[in-house]
């Protein structure tokens, strides 16, 4: 049994509640103990011939074992990278690349994570045509636009399996068959950043040519993640030096990270199916909760549409970053969207994309759950929203 950590204080002193896991989890103990032990007394490097060499390359291969199975694909089609934003990187420019000769044209939609917009946006300034496809009013793409979208020319198509800001569910599987059907020889990328852990994916049997996840958000450590690639595909690499990781990504592997990062994809899927369950309840206890307050607003699907770790909730009359700091002083992390940009926050593209009215842009908290997240926890920052929310709408109409 997993052991639940509550992070409470002595009595008599406010809770500590962390709803902020989609912006990062917290280390399982085992995880950080096993990397402990590797960094201390396995640290050679994978590369040396001698035995602290051939040690350090036997917890790459452990992962790649670990990860290989989890995903039902071969070792050799994983790669390990500083986390999911290199790997989407990789996967976009390097496909990008090597396959510009058969079309210069890809396709995405318009909720992906920065680290896939923003390296569109490179690839476009390279001379490539992308589409931006849009979604309905829960963070859902159509089958039919993503039909019409397609051409004889396109490469590569990039869709994430879920939203890091609303939680929304893609039709994965169906969008590979239509790629396929439609242009076999066109490249399917899914970033699973938020839904590896979560759900269980089969790249071969969903289509998928690439798949991208993060050690971070599945309590493993951070700055270690990984690329599936079906080895059919053709890639180039854009990090050179020493040709490591078969030439694909060079650089000494990180090898505490890379082990750490299986180990706790090992952990989690070792009772996936009981932990969603529990998350998906704990959503809908939240859910039931926070709507009981005037004019607050969840955006996205609910319930098994969507991810069972994201709420993406909009509370008319108070500034996000207004309730955010009114929470933290209760000992309640959360998030005013998505944490992944260092820049000032502005506007998220997914919540206008979805449709959400300009005054609620600015007035949208995501809550984010995990496996050590407790009903007391969900209970009491309801309280504080309770008692919180009124308040701010005073001082607001002042």
């Amino acid at each position: 049994m997993r052991r639940i950590y509550r992070k409470c204080a002595e009595m008599g002193k406010k809770m500590e509640v962390y709803l902020d896991n989609s912006a990062t989890t917290g280390c399982f103990q085992d995880v950080a103990a096993f990397m402990t032990h590797i960094m201390c007394s396995d640290y050679g490097n994978p590369s040396s011939l001698h035995l602290k060499g051939v040690q350090a390359e036997n917890y790459i291969r452990y992962a790649k074992e670990t990860i290989a199975k989890l995903l039902k694909v071969s070792e050799k089609e994983i790669l390990f990278t500083s986390g999911g934003t290199e790997a989407d990187n990789i996967a976009l420019i390097g496909c990008a690349l090597a396959n510009y000769r058969a079309g210069k044209h890809l396709i995405t939609t318009m909720i992906e994570h920065p680290a896939v917009l923003q390296t569109m946006k490179y690839l476009e300034e390279q001379g490539f045509h992308v589409t931006y496809l849009p979604v309905d009013n829960k963070g859902r793409i159509r089958l039919e636009d993503l039909q019409k979208a397609m051409s004889k020319d396109t490469i590569l198509v990039s869709i994430m399996h879920t939203n890091n800001e609303i939680g929304s569910l893609q039709p994965i599987a169906e969008a590979g068959a239509l790629i396929k059907k439609m242009n076999p020889r066109t490249l399917f990328h899914v970033d699973a950043v938020q839904g590896f852990g979560k759900f269980r994916i089969y790249p071969k049997k969903m289509n998928i040519d690439l798949l991208s996840a993060s050690g971070h958000k599945i309590h493993g450590p951070k700055g270690v993640g990984f690329l599936y690639i079906n080895e059919k595909v053709k890639i180039k690499p854009i990090i050179y030096g020493g040709g490591q990781q078969n030439n694909l990504r060079s650089g000494t592997e990180n090898v505490p990270g890379i082990a750490g990062l299986a180990k706790a994809a090992e952990i989690l899927y070792g009772d996936l199916d009981g932990d969603v369950d529990r998350l998906y309840e704990l959503k809908q206890r939240f859910i039931d909760g926070v709507t009981r307050i005037d004019h607050v607003k969840i955006n996205g699907y609910t319930g098994r549409e969507s991810a069972p770790h994201v709420i993406s909730v909009s509370v008319r009359g108070v500034r996000s970053e207004v309730l955010l700091h009114a929470l933290e002083d209760r000992g309640i992390y959360v998030s005013a969207g998505s944490a992944c940009s260092a820049r000032k926050p502005q506007p998220s593209a997914t919540l206008k994309a979805i449709g959400v009215e300009k005054e609620l842009l600015e007035s949208t908290i995501r809550f984010s759950l995990s496996v050590f997240t407790t009903e007391e926890e969900i209970d009491y920052t309801l309280q504080a929203l309770y008692d919180i929310i009124p308040m701010l709408r005073r001082y607001a109409r002042h």
